[in-house]
């Protein structure tokens, strides 16, 4: 198999073999193939796609380039969840422990940032000592002990897909159903999960602008899934702003513990949690009933069980024993901390969000090459939610950054991404459709 061939055939139009994948995936795995050929190959299925079959052979070659967990024996039904990315999307902090503390286990394997979105890893990566890749052993046990477990890809985990991630993420090839299909599915079939519940944004802040294409990227996650032998429904969410109020890694985690703390009721972040988590627990056997599902889920927000169990997890994974009771004395601030002044009086109308995730990339929150360092303190917070009335120069957000004269140039382009109307917009639905 030469690598140049098969990228020829795909960037000529041809179907792959499964053959063909196997052996390209093989190389991207043993390092045989060129970054540049794996790029070369990731331009090519971004512009000609990929059928169904191919789809199937490229997810099951990255699943099968590493090892495959068995969580045979634990004991409580094995869940996990995925996101598509969007901007201010911490849901997986919170939800992993809500749904462990109602009996599943939450073996979740998740990414770093990808393009404007935020990557999970980084974020748990702002609380100190926090091991993201912990031996296979302590990872099991903190899933039997506590229930719930984030960690990122370990090195025999779908190794195809990490090499591949960190590619797509700098060539503009984040985008593409296929290569999004294959990479969320090597890691989840990799992980021995038994069922599988799956976000897809929709929006300008997510990589599906179009109803069209988040169906067909849902529509394809699941069926390929469901194929596989794992139990996988898809919620399609909105994301024409950011989830939460707050987008950048240490802000995000400061946000996940206000949400534990349960200080974000009845906001959109908190529609999306909750409704992940009754499907999530449906999907798992633990409750028949979504409405039942979700009081499940509320009473172990409210109860403190969920905060509970994340305050272990982060302790059993190397973080502080204390840090949900003292995160000030460990996540990093910014040395500034800006207002983004609105433009006029009237209400938010309508928002740019993914120049809003770019901005924090542009602040150092995020990578513009596999081998940058991310720098944890800068972001955005407090940002108002769309309809919020405002007065001119009223802060409608705050920039956080590595020094005051940075703050202020971000905080006149954030301001330039807010659209500010006479009339507050009409209501949007959060939870847009199911897919099963």
């Amino acid at each position: 198999m030469l690598p140049q061939e098969v990228i020829r055939k795909k960037r000529n139009g041809g179907a792959l073999e499964a053959a063909e994948i196997a052996g390209f995936v093989q190389g991207l795995t043993d390092g045989s193939i060129s970054e540049g050929q794996v790029a070369a190959f990731a331009m090519a299925v971004w512009f000609s796609g990929m059928d169904g079959g191919e789809c199937v052979a490229l997810t099951r070659a990255m699943r099968d380039s590493g090892e495959t967990l068995d969580w045979s024996g634990l004991g409580r039904p094995v869940v996990d969840k995925h996101s598509t990315g969007g901007v201010g999307d911490n849901v997986s902090l919170m939800l992993a422990p809500i749904v462990a503390a109602c009996g599943a286990a939450v073996p979740m394997i998740s990414g770093r940032g990808l393009g404007h979105t935020g990557g999970t890893l980084d974020k748990l990566e702002s609380i100190p000592g926090y091991d993201i890749q912990p031996p296979p052993e302590l990872f099991r046990q903190v899933v039997d002990e506590v229930g719930c477990a984030v960690i990122g890809q370990t090195a025999n985990l779908a190794p195809a897909d990490k090499r591949l991630y960190a590619i797509r993420d700098v060539t503009a090839t984040v985008d593409s159903v296929p290569l999004i299909t294959a990479s969320i599915l090597s890691k989840k079939l990799a992980a021995g999960l038994q069922s599988l519940v799956l976000d897809v944004k929709l929006g300008n802040g997510s990589f599906m602008a179009e109803p069209e294409e988040s169906e067909l990227l849902a529509r394809s996650l699941v069926d390929v899934a469901n194929g596989a032998g794992v139990r996988t429904s898809a919620l399609i969410t909105d994301m024409n702003e950011p989830l939460a109020d707050a987008a950048g890694n240490a802000l995000e985690i400061e946000n996940c513990l206000a949400y534990l703390r349960g200080e974000r009721a009845g906001t959109r972040l908190d529609s999306v949690v909750m409704a992940l988590a009754a499907e999530m627990l449906v999907a798992a056997g633990l409750n028949a009933d979504r409405a039942e599902a979700e009081a499940m889920a509320r009473r172990a927000l409210t109860s403190g069980a969920a905060m509970e169990r994340f305050a272990l997890m982060v302790h059993r994974l190397g973080g502080p024993a204390d840090f949900v009771e003292r995160p000030a004395a460990y996540l990093e601030r910014a040395p500034a901390v800006v207002p983004v002044p609105a433009g006029r009086d009237g209400y938010l109308a309508a928002c740019e969000t993914r120049e809003l995730g770019m901005a924090v990339i542009a602040l150092g929150g995020g990578r513009t090459r596999p081998e940058d360092r991310i720098d944890h303190r800068v972001g955005l917070s407090e940002l108002q939610p769309l309809g919020t009335r405002v007065q001119r120069g009223e802060p409608i957000g705050f920039v956080h950054a590595a020094d005051r004269r940075q703050g202020e140039l971000m905080a006149d382009r954030i301001a330039t991404h807010f659209t500010i109307a006479d009339a507050a917009p009409g209501p949007r639905p959060v939870i847009l459709s199911t897919v099963t």
